[in-house]
């Protein structure tokens, strides 16, 4: 249970800084947090690769705990899409509030199809 819980904290701590970084790095565009949308974007196309590839791999436990749960939890940013999406109600701007659940909801699924396909096209 301790070996799990390092696992996941540790990549936690890797996924937060990067998370940070991330978003630290993209400008706002279009009206809409882009930095949030780019970590949600990365974290789903790593955790659609990483869950597919445990499917037909004898991958290790400890990488989902690591990778999955630690470092795609900290670094993808639900939360604060949910925030920021209200603020944008919360401003008035409520198509940019609509395009933002649009562009992060499609995407996501999209990176989620895109890492699956990438983990069929290489273990085929």
């Amino acid at each position: 249970m301790i070996r799990e819980l390092l696992l996941i904290g540790v990549g936690g701590f890797f996924g937060a800084i990067f998370r940070y970084l991330i978003s630290g790095i993209i400008p706002v565009k279009f009206g809409i947090p882009t930095g949030t949308l780019a970590v949600n974007l990365i974290g789903s196309f790593i955790l659609g690769f990483l869950m597919y590839s445990s499917l037909l791999t004898s991958m290790p436990s400890e990488y989902k705990l690591f990778i999955g749960t630690g470092f795609c939890g900290a670094l993808t940013t639900f939360s604060t899409f949910s925030y920021e999406t209200f603020a944008l109600v919360d401003e008035g701007l409520l198509f940019k509030a609509l395009l933002n659940i649009l562009i992060n909801v499609a995407g996501c699924l999209i990176m989620v199809y895109f890492g699956r396909t990438v983990v069929l096209v290489i273990f085929k």
